[in-house]
């Protein structure tokens, strides 16, 4: 078991007494990325100015990649295969598309912790509370942000990535979030050194032989974000900017 100090920082991180509960909204169909950053800092600004309730927004984005601040230009290894987006979260690139569940968690960090890397551990154990409920140990490491999962039938100390994060926190709200590997083409990522780690491969849900739908998932996700960060209001799918009154 590798031992790691995030653990120690992984506890309920629910919002002052008194707080109303996290909206949990779902888009069906596929999102294009500049819409949803567009969202999501609108929704940020609303959240900080205390005009709207913290939000997590679960959607699926036409195959892409993303840049984050400490992306690597070396790391994009096929530049031309699919979009490629500069994003203001952490991280280096990533890719995003069809069967892979993303999460973008709206936060106030005033309301509840405003310590960043509780924040991460408590997206990590969402994660890992979620892998659990199909019979998967995720588990973190302390070299690097994400979920892995141990992968014996490919060698001794073989491991594959299933979840990403990535964040960004404007006036302590957070925006951006997680992504979970449910059944994406995995050979998308092959455009990319995902995270800038070479040594290991990714996975998804499917891929590890769970043959579980969208649905389903979001079913698990939202009950494992209650247990960590509390009470959620299943709302509408979002307006998106240009997408009527």
């Amino acid at each position: 078991m590798v031992s790691n100090p995030r653990d120690s920082l992984t506890a309920r991180f629910h919002a002052e007494p008194g707080y109303g509960p996290v909206d949990w909204a779902i888009t069906d169909g596929l999102v294009g990325y500049e819409e949803a950053v567009a969202f999501m800092e609108a929704r940020a600004e609303a959240i900080a100015a205390g005009q709207a309730r913290e939000m997590v927004w679960l959607l699926e984005h036409p195959p892409l990649y993303t840049a984050g601040t400490s992306a690597n230009a070396a790391d994009l290894v096929d530049p031309d295969r699919f979009p490629v987006h500069q994003t203001g979260r952490g991280g280096q690139y990533t890719y995003h598309g069809p069967g892979q569940r993303v999460a973008y968690v709206m936060l106030d960090l005033r309301r509840r912790t405003p310590d960043l890397r509780r924040y991460v551990a408590a997206l990590e154990a969402w994660i890992i509370a979620t892998l659990d409920a199909f019979n998967i140990r995720g588990e973190r490491r302390e070299d690097r942000v994400g979920v892995w999962v141990r992968r014996p039938d490919k060698g001794e100390t073989a491991e594959d990535k299933i979840a990403a994060i990535g964040i960004r926190v404007r006036r302590w709200v957070t925006f951006h979030g997680i992504s979970l590997n449910v059944e994406p083409d995995l050979t998308h990522f092959s455009g990319i050194v995902p995270c800038g780690v070479t040594q290991h491969g990714v996975t998804s849900l499917v891929d590890l032989g769970i043959p579980v739908t969208m649905p389903e998932v979001d079913a698990v996700m939202r009950r494992a974000f209650e247990g960590i960060f509390g009470p959620t209001l299943q709302v509408g799918t979002p307006l998106l900017p240009g997408h009527g009154a």
